[in-house]
């Protein structure tokens, strides 16, 4: 009996152990860092994948509706297919720029001190946690800019969705439906020079009902969604960067009053 009750007394301080064990491995997570990265990556990843679709759907609109000479676009197609190359490097450098912020933050995170008691800083592991905090303030200071870019198609094709909608409303009172058009010259898009430059009437609605307006113009709503959690991840980023700077800091502090 007694050796039964010891076994029972040594499977329980085994659990008890391994549940401490656990309890200390996730108290060494950097939640912030996690979130961030899982918002980051899933934001760039419907700015990137979205944006690339609709880009592709754009250019089949304007060359089959608006501009169907070809030389009168070729600026504009080479400008989408950079900015097409562009999205690919901003998916790859996100990709290793959330796992190395994630790697920093688990190195960081005052948790993880703990459970090595011997973590030293060093000026050098200071001075890249201080990059990482700059590097931070930037990306989200430019992907504001991102955000708002990308919000211009949305209005753009918004503008020409709502007249659609307009003219096949049953209060809707048109003398002339040909007479009202929408003209993508006057946004920049195209050349003056294009023909024909604009849609009207029955041709504008026709445009709406294609699969590649109604495609493209929900994927830049994504895409655009998709930047706006990118400015958030990277938001939460600066905060958690900062904090393990402030943390770094602090402990260069505790080995220099220790070394006295």
């Amino acid at each position: 009996m007694e050796t039964q009750s010891d076994e029972n007394q040594d499977q329980r301080q085994d659990k008890r152990g391994c549940f401490e064990c656990c309890i200390k491995c996730l108290g060494g997570v950097p939640y912030a860092s996690l979130v961030a990265t899982i918002l980051c990556f899933s934001g760039v990843a419907l700015f990137c994948g979205c944006g690339h679709v609709a880009l592709t759907g754009t250019v089949t609109i304007l060359e089959n509706h608006f501009s169907k000479v070809t030389s009168d676009n070729v600026m504009l197609t080479d400008i989408i297919q950079l900015m097409q190359y562009i999205i690919y490097g901003i998916a790859s450098f996100f990709f290793l720029y959330g796992i190395i912020l994630l790697a920093e933050g688990f190195y960081t995170t005052s948790a993880v001190k703990e459970l090595h008691s011997e973590f030293k800083t060093t000026i050098c592991g200071r001075c890249i946690s201080g990059m990482f905090v700059f590097l931070t303030y930037i990306l989200g200071v430019a992907w504001l800019g991102v955000f708002g870019f990308s919000a211009v198609p949305v209005f753009l094709f918004y503008n020409m969705w709502s007249t659609c909608a307009a003219m096949k409303s049953p209060m809707a009172n048109f003398t002339n439906i040909e007479s009202i058009c929408v003209d993508a010259r006057q946004y920049g898009i195209i050349p003056w020079n294009a023909t024909p430059g604009k849609a009207c009437g029955s041709t504008l609605g026709d445009i709406c009902n294609t699969s590649e307006f109604y495609l493209s113009y929900h994927l830049y709503i994504v895409a655009c969604a998709g930047a706006g959690a990118t400015v958030i991840a990277l938001l939460i980023y600066m905060m958690a960067t900062t904090y393990n700077f402030a943390v770094l800091k602090f402990k260069s502090r505790e080995d220099c009053c220790t070394k006295f």
